[in-house]
């Protein structure tokens, strides 16, 4: 689009493949992590990455879109997070790991220890835990200081939709294409997403006021901020999305400053299918629906528990739930369901601060 520049999920090189990779997924295949090409990128680096594509927004005169993915960010399964070894010298001046200064940029608990002085690991070396000063409760391996530097987003979408989805990605046929043979329940990443949330609207970044509700609704759980310099909660539902994209996009707008286009709702065109092909050519088989679509389309059916009775929702999960089984087998659908089982208070939890258009 003509106001944004855009960068996809950058932080799951670091994340997957890098000498600070956090995911177990790819520890014990050196090989593929080579042949990604990100086998030796820092987290450090995708935020030096980041700065250089503000600068291009900058010179352009757009403002930068980052899409990513929250559990990216943080130790997988609630371990304590150490801050990453290539941003451990963000204030000292060394000019080979210090970042950033990010002006105009969105993006979608431990105490204090004395730690040893950190060595950054070789693309070889355990990477985790890192030998590294942890943040009194940051979640992250980000330091808070850059954290704070972006507009923070959330979307959301219900785990009996989303679980599934990612389910049918790690298993034949699907998973020949986008090479994640076996589920792990981590990455649903709803518990990651909360406690990124609940501590960024702790320190202030976001918060306390709700995107879409008068001032002092919804804000019981959140900080003390006397509202100067505020950045509002701004969290989309997914249903919400579907079911009212044009309200729910210009809802999206208004809280972030950026004008609102009704061709937001259209992505038909030839350059923005080619530029989204582009955007997600390293993660081959997880965005195929998107990528074969061409726009928003208002739903007919009501969102998901909207004016249900309690007969309705058991029926309706009932069928879902038959649906999994054919779908997956026994066995998988058992794995589905334990899953979203697992997500259910998170997401809730999240819900509550869900934007109204």
């Amino acid at each position: 689009m003509s106001r944004l520049r855009c960068v996809h999920e950058p932080f799951g090189d670091s994340f997957y493949f890098g000498p600070e990779r956090l995911s177990e997924r790819y520890e014990g295949d050196e090989v593929e992590r080579r042949e990604s090409g990100f086998a030796d990128v820092t987290f450090g680096d995708v935020v030096r990455s980041i700065q250089k594509e503000e600068e291009k927004a900058e010179a352009e005169g757009k403002r930068l879109f980052i899409k990513d993915i929250a559990h990216y960010l943080l130790p997988p399964d609630g371990k304590p997070a150490s801050i990453a070894p290539s941003l451990i010298h963000l204030n000292d001046g060394a000019t080979d790991t210090a970042p950033i200064t990010f002006k105009n940029s969105s993006t979608s608990s431990t105490n204090t220890t004395n730690s040893t002085t950190a060595s950054t690991p070789t693309p070889n070396s355990p990477p985790y835990p890192y030998l590294t000063p942890t943040e009194p409760s940051n979640p992250t391996v980000l330091p808070l200081e850059i954290l704070r530097r972006f507009h923070w987003t959330f979307l959301i979408r219900h785990p009996r939709s989303s679980i599934p989805s990612y389910y049918r990605c790690t298993i034949p046929p699907l998973s020949h294409k986008t090479g994640f043979h076996n589920f792990l329940p981590s990455e649903a990443g709803y518990s990651e997403l909360r406690r990124l949330f609940e501590y960024l609207l702790a320190e202030g970044v976001i918060g306390p006021k709700t995107a879409g509700r008068s001032s002092g609704e919804g804000e019981e759980n959140a900080n003390g901020s006397d509202g100067e310099d505020e950045t509002e909660i701004c969290l989309i539902d997914a249903d919400s999305l579907l079911s009212s994209p044009p309200a729910t996009i210009q809802s999206f707008c208004r809280s972030c400053n950026i004008p609102y286009d009704p061709q937001m709702l259209s992505w038909s065109d030839p350059a923005s299918r080619r530029l989204a092909q582009q955007a997600f050519a390293k993660w081959q088989g997880f965005h195929d629906d998107a990528i074969k679509s061409t726009g928003f389309f208002e739903l007919r059916e009501k969102r998901r528990g909207e004016g249900e009775g309690e007969e309705e929702r058991l029926r309706r999960e009932e069928d879902e739930e038959r649906g999994w089984k054919e779908m997956f087998g026994e066995e998988g659908a058992g794995v589905v369901k334990e899953a979203v089982e697992g997500c259910l208070e998170d997401y809730e939890f999240l819900k509550g601060f869900a934007l109204r258009g």
